[in-house]
């Protein structure tokens, strides 16, 4: 399971309507709307300054949030869509789904890479490229992996790791369907140069 789910805290708005959501965009709050989960929808609304930081942090609408609202059961909760002012590029409105725990989800889950000390390469001088942070995954919301492990063991110079050589968390499948880099060993900059340069003497010595 995932460390921590972040809250997403939020209150109940009163009444429906553009009348409602125009009431709450004076108050400098954003309304939005909680529907799914075999609920009745939940009007609510959070703080603009709250949700664009929030926003501006990336990833808002492939987080599953812990949504706090007074009054209301915590429940887990993914962004389904943000509108925004066409001319000012704003957040005006956000609708939330509630998940079941069977729900299956898109969520990008960090990668840990371990046993660098057990890697040919690294002990050579090479350099660990990390192309992929975090992948993108199908999970279950209620058994969402903490992270991704790449086992660096006996990896040389020139080795790359694609993510079907990665085992991954049972469940958990990439959301992309090709096989996609995860990391590679490089040469370190001093041994390319070399290799360049002999390359280039054989060239010579061809001529």
């Amino acid at each position: 399971m995932a460390g921590e789910i972040p809250d997403l805290i939020c209150q109940e708005r009163t009444g429906t309507g553009k009348g409602a959501a125009r009431a709450a965009r004076r108050a400098e709050m954003v309304p939005g709307i909680v529907f799914g989960g075999e609920k009745e929808p939940l009007p609510i609304q959070m703080p603009f300054n709250a949700l664009l930081k929030m926003l501006r942090a990336g990833r808002f609408k492939s987080t599953l949030f812990n949504l706090k609202v007074e009054g209301q059961e915590d429940v887990r909760v993914i962004c389904r869509d943000v509108q925004r002012d066409v001319v000012k590029d704003l957040p005006t409105h956000f609708d939330l789904m509630r998940l079941r725990r069977t729900s299956k989800i898109n969520l990008y889950i960090p990668v840990e890479f371990i046993n660098e000390a057990a890697a040919p390469g690294l002990k050579r001088g090479g350099v660990l490229t990390v192309v992929r942070p975090e992948v993108e995954l199908v999970v279950t919301a209620g058994d969402i992996p903490e992270k991704v492990v790449v086992d660096l063991t006996g990896l040389n110079i020139g080795d790359i790791v694609h993510i079907q050589d990665v085992t991954l968390p049972e469940g958990a499948t990439p959301t992309i369907d090709r096989n996609f880099v995860i990391c590679n060993i490089s040469a370190p900059s001093g041994l390319r140069s070399a290799d360049n340069e002999e390359a280039g003497d054989e060239d010579e010595a061809e001529e």
